[in-house]
């Protein structure tokens, strides 16, 4: 009897399937998952005896600031901080130099990815005043993961805060929308709740009223247009409690800093490091997060990846860019909650693979099933590290989290099929391809 041949096989894992985890072996073939447990013959067997096989994580909130912006970050830096983190597959932010706003500059990044980006990719598409009567056909757009609205300023000049703004946005196009939620006339009115040197008034100044009440507005607007939104990295309970409502048109975001860290220990050991919009509040807020995490509120879990260049981070506050990196750390700091049982481990699967492929109509992503692309996240549960300085692939070649002990760690990260990190080896060559989407790409012909 001649046994199957496969490419790739994982053995001896634990395996974490959409309805069960079980110790098996999961065969590769052409890029996708073929056999699930029984035998064959494979061209590489990789032993994976006390690990645990993961879907694929994917990050739906990252910056790679290209072009225009490389200083920190690009394509190729950005992806690699990916996989080695163990992430897969990210959703790239428009606020570029120029921003992501054209069809021009979606074809641009696409082009600037093949054969640099080692993950899997999409590119969002960022909402302009000019552009709002476009976006149903900018949406649509081949590598692209739909609309991004800043309703607060932020990095770059991309920023819609108007209502009737907003709204021709959201009359144009059907797919989910992104949405930075923040309100730029509080901000603005704020202002003088900046205090010099001291970052510690950034979440005074970017308050928990600025956030509920432009997630509010846009609730009310979706409501009022029929348009599904999602409101990324939530920072307060309220609106938590809020959106809890609201789930037939509105999905959230948490970010793994805002579950970590607390504005009272984070200002005075990190200074500017910890600034970010929106902030990271105080332990009642990131308390607060946490219960609606056990409530089952929040959708997803993204990095909101954000670097700056560290000579800019350490100049005097308020004079300081907001934003700090975390794709590289987003699967490490979740698996240690769940080593400290904040939540499952199936929780956090859900909120990493089968969430964002749910939400946003991914092809062939977020869970591990014969027929489905062969994207893993391979951990091991128990390991005990600290994350270290060396360990970063960030350009900007810092983290608000080295010297943390964490318990579990990324152990490799196979984007359909190819191993592009194991044990922090890198393979040779970056093959990260464009994303497929449900509602832009149409099925091939057999």
């Amino acid at each position: 009897m001649t046994l199957p041949i496969f490419d790739l096989c994982l053995k001896n894992g634990s395996v974490v399937l959409p309805d069960a985890t079980v110790v098996t072996d999961v065969y590769v073939r052409d890029g996708r998952i073929a056999r699930i447990g029984g035998q064959g013959d494979a061209g590489r067997v990789i032993d994976c005896t006390g690990l645990t096989v993961l879907p694929g994580v994917i990050d739906t909130q990252v910056h790679f600031r290209e072009p225009g912006l490389t200083a920190a970050e690009d394509l190729a830096t950005g992806s690699l901080a990916a996989v080695m983190g163990g992430v897969t597959a990210v959703f790239e932010m428009p606020n570029t130099k120029p921003p992501t706003d054209c069809p021009e500059a979606v074809v641009a990044k696409l082009e600037h990815a093949r054969g640099r980006m080692w993950c899997d990719h999409a590119f969002y598409v960022g909402a302009t005043t000019d552009n709002a009567e476009r976006c149903a056909e900018l949406e649509m757009l081949p590598g692209t993961a739909g609309i991004k609205i800043f309703m607060g300023s932020s990095t770059g000049s991309l920023l819609v805060s108007e209502d009737a703004v907003l709204e021709r946005v959201l009359r144009s196009g059907r797919r989910r929308v992104a949405i930075h939620a923040e309100d730029e006339t509080r901000l603005h009115e704020r202002l003088n709740e900046r205090k010099a040197g001291d970052p510690s008034s950034h979440p005074v100044w970017r308050d928990e009223e600025t956030a509920l009440r432009a997630t509010r507005r846009i609730v009310q607007l979706a409501r009022r247009t029929g348009r599904r939104i999602h409101v990324l990295h939530i920072t307060t309970p309220a609106e938590l409690e809020f959106l809890s409502g609201h789930k037939d048109i509105a999905s959230c975001e948490v970010t793994p800093q805002h579950l970590t860290l607390a504005g009272e220990d984070a200002y005075a050991r990190l200074g500017t490091l910890a600034q970010m919009n929106p902030p990271i509040r105080g332990q009642k807020y990131r308390d607060g997060l946490w219960y609606w995490m056990g409530q089952g509120v929040p959708d997803i879990i993204g990095s909101d990846h954000a670097p700056h260049p560290l000579a800019a981070k350490q100049r005097a506050y308020p004079d300081t860019p907001s934003g700090m990196p975390g794709v590289q750390t987003l699967l490490p700091l979740m698996l240690n909650h769940v080593a400290q049982g904040r939540l499952s481990l199936r929780r956090l699967v859900d909120m990493t693979s089968a969430g964002p492929q749910r939400l946003f109509g991914l092809v062939r992503k977020g869970r591990i099933a014969v027929g489905y692309d062969a994207d893993f996240s391979v951990v091991d549960l128990g390991a005990r590290w600290t994350v270290q300085q060396e360990w970063l692939a960030s350009k900007c070649g810092w983290s608000p989290f080295v010297g943390d002990e964490l318990t579990g760690r990324p152990m490799g990260t196979i984007i359909r099929g190819n191993v592009v990190m194991w044990e922090n080896q890198i393979a040779p060559t970056a093959q990260g391809e464009p994303l497929l989407f449900e509602a832009t790409d149409r099925p091939r012909e057999a």
